[in-house]
């Protein structure tokens, strides 16, 4: 197993099967998938498992597991993705997070993303990063702020229906460069 990232309390590394169950529970947890279009099924965690270890595989990066150190916790993940839909910043690379709503407004996400940007600059010498969410996920938009990205501009995702109430997104960036 490789560890990617350490925090002064967590691990970002490779993907386990024993984290699957967890991760299944957060994919359907209420609150976790408020501010998504739907929760997921266990299948379909199953599915987004496989995507994210062949994404590593293909490009070296991705979304990383997230363990606490104290307890080696499987607690979410933050990481890396390439944004493949059709809008007008692509092609990009994102930063996201998506983490079990125990540990919330603990500074974990806030903690992991802002070392994943470091990573990203140091070690995949990466120059821009993008983070984009829903508008009404207003704890997502702030852990963009407090990790130095500035606001971009709002946008219709095109993958939400036009009239549903998360198309709007909000888009946040970070330069890489000088950082």
């Amino acid at each position: 197993m490789n560890t990617y990232i350490e925090t002064p309390r967590l691990i970002l590394r490779d993907w386990k099967e024993e984290d699957i169950p967890v991760f299944a529970g957060l994919n359907s947890n209420d609150q976790v998938m408020e501010f998504f279009l739907k929760k997921l099924s266990y299948q379909e965690t199953l599915d987004f498992y496989n995507r994210i270890r062949k994404e590593f595989a293909s490009r070296g990066y991705g979304l990383y597991a997230v363990e606490k150190k104290e307890n080696h916790a499987f607690i979410g993940y933050v990481g890396l993705h390439d944004i493949t839909f059709d809008v007008d910043f692509a092609p990009a690379v994102e930063i996201g997070w998506r983490l079990i709503p125990e540990v919330w407004n603990q500074g974990y996400a806030t903690e992991a993303a802002s070392a994943c940007l470091e990573y990203a600059k140091k070690t995949l010498g990466l120059k821009e990063l993008y983070s984009f969410t829903s508008l009404p996920n207003k704890r997502s938009e702030r852990v963009m702020q407090k990790i130095g990205m500035v606001k971009s501009k709002e946008f219709d995702h095109p993958l939400v229906s036009p009239d549903h109430p998360l198309c709007r997104h909000v888009l946040y960036k970070i330069s890489l460069i000088n950082r």
